[in-house]
C-alpha cells in the first residue's frame, strides 16, 4: 500500500473563512491533504449559518482533502474531527473525563461548547470529491449571551496555543483517518460512543417539519442518530437540531 501523503499546513494572517479558502484552492485543483489556519477569521459561519468570527487567539482552520468514494463517505469526516478535537483539549486539559462530542458535530468541555465543526463539499476538478473539514476551537475565548452556553479551553483552566493546537489536531485527525481508511467507520463510531453526551438520555430533535421526543439510543452504521421514540418506533436522524434535558443543543 502507498504511504498517505503526509498533510501540509498554511497559516494565513487573516482571511475571510478557512472553509471559504479550501473551496477556492479545491476549484483552482488543490488536493490536499492540506490544513489552511488564519490569525483571524472576518466571515466565518458555523451549520445554518451561524457567525463563527473574531475570538482573538481561538483556532480556526480548515482541512481539505479529496474522496474517491461515494458522497455520504463525506459526512463521516465529521465524527472524525470530533474525536481529533476532542484528543487536543485532553491533551490541554490532562483529563479526558471533561471533553464529550454532541451529535451531529460539537464538542463539550465541562458540558459547554468548546469547539464546532462544518463540512462541506464539491465535485473535484481532476475527479473525486473535494471536502473542507471547518473547525474552530475556542482556545482563550468564547461567545457571550448564546443559546448554547459555550467555553474556552482558558476558561476551564488549560493553555494551548494555536500553532500547538493544530500540530495536535492534524497529528490525531490523520491517526483516526488511516483507522476509516483501513477499517472504515467501524472503529470511528466505537470511539465517538465512548465519549457520547447525552446517550441514553432523552432529548427533543426539532426537524424542518417536525419535533420528535425520545431516548438518543445508538449512532446508525453511517452516524444518523438512532432515536427511540417515547410513543414506541424508532427513527434514525440524518440532520436536526438535538435538546437534552439540560437545555443544550446543537
Amino acid at each position: 500500500m502507498t504511504p498517505a501523503p503526509t498533510p501540509r499546513t498554511d497559516w494565513l494572517d487573516t482571511c475571510a473563512s478557512t472553509n471559504a479558502e479550501a473551496r477556492e484552492r479545491a476549484l483552482s485543483g488543490e488536493r490536499g491533504p492540506l490544513w489552511i489556519a488564519t490569525r483571524t477569521q472576518t466571515a466565518g459561519r458555523g451549520r445554518r449559518g451561524r457567525a463563527w468570527t473574531g475570538l482573538e487567539g481561538n483556532l480556526f482552520t480548515t482541512g481539505l482533502y479529496t474522496l474517491a468514494g461515494p458522497p455520504a463517505l463525506a459526512g463521516e469526516l465529521s465524527f472524525l474531527a470530533a474525536l481529533a478535537a476532542a484528543d487536543v483539549c485532553d491533551i490541554a486539559l490532562k483529563d479526558t473525563s471533561r471533553t464529550k462530542v454532541k451529535w451531529p458535530n460539537d464538542l463539550l468541555v465541562d458540558g459547554r461548547k468548546a469547539c464546532g465543526i462544518l463540512l462541506e463539499s464539491g465535485p473535484a476538478p481532476g475527479g473525486g470529491l473535494w471536502v473542507a473539514i471547518g473547525i474552530g476551537l475556542n482556545l482563550v475565548h468564547h461567545p457571550q449571551d448564546v443559546e448554547r452556553p459555550a467555553t474556552s479551553l482558558k476558561a476551564a483552566g488549560a493553555s494551548l496555543d494555536r500553532e500547538n493546537a493544530l500540530d495536535h489536531l492534524v497529528r490525531s485527525f490523520e491517526t483516526w483517518r488511516q483507522r476509516w481508511v483501513t477499517d472504515g467507520f467501524g472503529p470511528v463510531r466505537d470511539g465517538w460512543l465512548v465519549r457520547a453526551h447525552g446517550l441514553g438520555e432523552t432529548c427533543e430533535v426539532r426537524l424542518a417539519n417536525e419535533t420528535l421526543t425520545g431516548t438518543f439510543a445508538d449512532l446508525g452504521p453511517d452516524g444518523a442518530l438512532r432515536l427511540d421514540l417515547d410513543g414506541g418506533g424508532r427513527r434514525y436522524i440524518s440532520a436536526g437540531d438535538v435538546f437534552f434535558p439540560s437545555g443544550s443543543a446543537t
